[in-house]
């Protein structure tokens, strides 16, 4: 069994997660043990205990620690990518994307941890200046969703660590392998006890014990409802707060776009990772001149998307991650077929060789704004194109949407790609690119119901995992 982390030791539990790969229900991942309350609040203490004394190393070794488990991760990237495959349904190839992406991330913070983010400034009056410095926020909570296991803890936990807080992890019911293998690299690269802890299990147990057991901040990725509802008692109790929670995101296919590149946009926007990021673009708001054009050619490239286990190597859409998604995903596909969209093609569950949860994308056509497959967060193989007047009314479209995460177009106009990029409402706006896919050295984030707080990644990280300290000094 493997065992949450507490306090720098490994802690087992009489109960276990069985986590099994969604290619094949008979390969089983491996068992973890589920942590308790008891467990979470043992964690929050450990931190609490070892928050002085990791907030004064040195920056050069919190730099280091970082820079040697960024440099774990890229050395293992096959075997911890294909360990994601088998736990999450992502193709091979870009299950080893992610695992990548974790490594810069912490390389990234190795360096951040030793660039100075402070002040220093006259004061307006004479003899007097003015220091302006950062520090630790303390104790920082992170709930991490299953679509990314590695990635997210990774670009929630390197920034806190290197800016002096201590963690506790408590990623997502479905993946707790990959978290446990980044545990077990810090564990290893020298981090002491009690900075990092992970603890395993269900969100609705641990969820609450960690807000109740005291921590300092809260950093969350999931749905919407769980994070309204962490808003209002992050409030209540004071707790800072950073929530990542979805998207709807539009593509918008211009009139002047070039037919393959935006039919290339929208499938690897829509259907890569099995739709199962929070920037696909689920929604294709097509303008009339090149809306039949661009709509014969998508569902041909949609109908020949090759399903199958996330291994193989000639797989482009792997299974859905769960049981419980594939039945949302259906749902979504029968109610857009009851609100009147034409299903041009796919939406069904796919037997195949080895026992899995797998799903033929589905796209549909003739949809309108207020059909739910053109305003809710479906999170799975399930795009929906609208069709546009032209490219005002095509905007239109696109802000009509209460999430505000990622926007794309396809034009051949710098004056339509300034436009949009400047009206589209949304943290994020990729211009003759896929929605989904962002650098690990920039801001992420949205508006409206898709973020609230500060911005995750880059050097905007320090906003939220410290504190503004502002001193005056008499000369």
């Amino acid at each position: 069994m493997f065992c949450n982390l507490i306090d720098g030791q490994w802690r087992g539990s009489g109960h276990a997660i069985v986590n099994r790969n969604p290619s094949d229900l008979h390969d089983v991942v491996g068992e973890f043990a589920t942590a308790s309350a008891g467990d979470m609040r043992d964690a929050v203490a450990a931190a609490r205990a070892a928050l002085p004394g990791w907030r004064a190393t040195t920056v050069q070794q919190r730099a280091d620690i970082l820079d040697a488990a960024g440099s774990e991760i890229l050395a293992r990237k096959q075997e911890l990518g294909t360990l994601l495959a088998r736990e999450e349904g992502k193709t091979l190839a870009e299950a080893v994307g992610e695992v990548a992406r974790a490594g810069q991330i912490f390389k990234f913070f190795a360096g951040e941890a030793l660039r100075g983010h402070g002040e220093w400034l006259d004061s307006v009056r004479p003899g007097v200046e003015v220091a302006i410095s950062r520090e630790p926020v303390g104790v920082v909570g992170l709930i991490t969703p299953w679509n990314f296991p590695i990635a997210i803890p990774a670009w929630k936990a390197a920034p806190a660590l290197a800016f002096g807080n201590t963690v506790v992890l408590k990623p997502a019911e479905l993946v707790p392998a990959s978290s446990w293998a980044l545990a077990d690299i810090l564990q290893r690269a020298g981090l002491p006890d009690g900075v990092f802890n992970l603890v395993l299990g269900s969100g609705r147990v641990l969820g609450p014990a960690m807000l109740e057991a005291g921590i300092d901040a809260l950093s969350f990725t999931g749905s919407q409802a769980t994070g309204q509802a962490l808003a209002a008692d992050c409030a209540a109790r004071g707790i800072k707060l950073q929530l990542e929670m979805g998207g709807k995101n539009p593509l918008l296919v211009a009139d002047d776009a070039r037919l393959e590149q935006a039919v290339e946009c929208a499938i690897n926007g829509a259907f890569y990772s099995t739709g199962q990021r929070c920037t696909a673009s689920s929604r294709l708001i097509v303008c009339a001149g090149i809306y039949d054009a661009f709509v014969a050619r998508l569902a041909e490239r949609t109908a020949a998307l090759r399903v199958g286990h996330a291994l193989a190597p000639d797989t482009q859409i792997g299974p859905v991650a769960s049981e419980v998604q594939l039945a949302a995903n259906l749902r979504y596909v029968a109610q857009g077929q009851a609100e009147g969209a034409s299903l041009l093609c796919g939406g069904d569950a796919l037997q195949l060789a080895t026992p899995g949860y797998y799903q033929q994308p589905a796209l549909f056509a003739g949809c309108t704004a207020q059909m739910a497959i053109s305003r809710e967060e479906i999170f799975g193989p399930v795009a929906a194109v609208l069709r546009a007047d032209g490219y005002e009314h095509a905007l239109a479209l696109a802000n009509d949407t209460p999430y505000g995460l990622a926007a794309g177009i396809c034009t051949q106009s710098l004056a339509l790609a300034t436009h949009f990029r400047r009206h589209a409402e949304a943290g994020m706006v990729m211009v003759n690119l896929p929605t989904a896919g962002v650098d690990y050295h920039v801001p992420f984030g949205g508006r409206k119901g898709s973020s609230l707080g500060p911005r995750e990644q880059g050097r905007h990280a320090v906003e939220f995992y410290t504190t503004v300290k502002t001193a005056y000094l008499g000369l």
